[in-house]
């Protein structure tokens, strides 16, 4: 039985929790979880989607060249600009000398012809174009490098702390670099944001201009729970493959960068997903957005306001522990009308085996006035009573 779903299951489960925790201390397996796979690469880590923990990792910080990696940088934009309404997948984008010529991957578009948005996205996520990362860049930007401005804007934003852009596909620049930190921080939010667009990442080949090319991501064929994510190579940069895959409502990240072939980075990205899968486990013990308790509340048009959390709570455990858990709502005292959505009264502790997992603020889920005047008089004879 799964205690968490529910308001009075939460109740009993943390009065049994209070009640048996020194004896659960005493008698439950002590957690022991083996060290991430040694991995040939020159930097990697292992993200869970849903609570954003690292599994495993090594120099993740180190700033290096993402080669085309880059382009989940350009589409994240391009997304982004989608979903505001600046621009539309089935506009067109004139394709420019400078496109037309770009070294590398291409897409094949040809110059002064129009291509739309949805066309030169799929170029971009399924054959790495780099003529079609261009043709985006000049469309959405203006220019490339207005266009790396837009993309430096969203790192900062979402805190890519090692990160910096000057172009859209990821040919060599000293002042081009990312970490595989920040991949993975980019990757989350890219998935969370767009999930109508990131299903094209598991696309396997597309064709434009009568030329059909095939995804580089090869574990899209070894791997049925792998759907992305985006391959890059370069002499400087090396063989890098950033994937996801989902088994079991348990979505996993991984970012290697810097392998010896296009074997390699599909092997050690492989190695590094098994071991996620196969030690860890992730749980939604909340949902957001619904009530988990009641507060009393004073002075209100209502005597009693619900509290929840803003969003779903997640966390990763080593697996077969979840009978470890215990959850301690604390609900803050003498909460006082007006109320608004969304204010902080108290707060959701969990942990495992007395170890904190994680912590989430308590906010109230509805907006309550003031009370009338008689309501208000009566409350605070009652909270002088209370006080003495």
């Amino acid at each position: 039985m799964n205690l968490f779903k529910s308001p009075t299951r939460i109740h009993l489960f943390l009065f049994f929790s209070l009640l048996l925790g020194p004896f659960q201390a005493r008698s439950a397996e002590e957690i022991l979880t083996p060290e991430a796979p040694t991995i040939a690469a020159s930097s990697y880590v292992l993200q869970d989607y849903h609570t954003g923990k690292f599994l495993a990792e090594n120099n993740a910080d180190a700033k290096l060249a993402p080669a085309s990696l880059t382009k989940i940088m350009t589409v994240y934009v391009v997304f982004k600009e989608l979903s505001s309404g600046n621009l539309h997948l089935e506009d067109k984008a004139t394709i420019s000398d400078k496109a037309w010529k770009t070294p590398g991957s291409r897409m094949f578009i040809e110059v002064n012809n129009q291509v739309s948005i949805s066309d030169l996205l799929h170029g971009v996520i399924i054959q790495s174009g780099n003529d079609a990362s261009v043709a985006l860049a000049e469309h959405v930007g203006g220019n490339e490098a207005t266009f790396a401005d837009m993309m430096n804007q969203h790192a900062q934003r979402l805190g890519m702390m090692n990160s910096h852009f000057v172009n859209s596909d990821g040919l060599p620049n000293p002042d081009h670099y990312t970490s595989a930190r920040d991949l993975a921080i980019l990757t989350r939010a890219l998935i969370k944001e767009f999930p109508e667009y990131y299903r094209w990442f598991s696309q396997k080949e597309f064709t434009f201009n009568n030329i059909t090319q095939q995804n580089r991501n090869k574990l899209l064929w070894r791997d049925a729970s792998v759907d992305g994510v985006k391959t890059g190579f370069t002499d400087d940069a090396g063989y890098c493959l950033v994937a996801s895959a989902l088994r079991d409502e348990m979505r996993l990240i991984s970012v290697v960068m810097g392998t010896k072939s296009s074997n390699a980075r599909a092997n050690e990205n492989q190695t590094l997903l098994n071991y996620g899968f196969r030690f860890f486990e992730s749980h939604r013990l909340y949902q957001g957005k619904t009530p988990l308790t009641e507060a009393r509340l004073w002075k209100g048009e209502s005597k009693t306001i619900p509290l929840g959390l803003a969003e779903d709570l997640y966390v990763t455990i080593p697996r077969k522990h979840y009978s470890d858990l215990k959850a301690v709502i604390n609900v803050d005292k003498g909460i006082t009308a007006p109320v608004k959505a969304g204010d902080k009264f108290g707060t959701v502790n969990v942990s495992l085996k007395d170890e904190p997992v994680t912590s989430r603020d308590l906010i109230a889920l509805e907006s309550i006035d003031k009370g009338n005047i008689f309501q208000r008089i009566y409350d605070e004879a009652m909270l002088l009573m209370e006080k003495k």
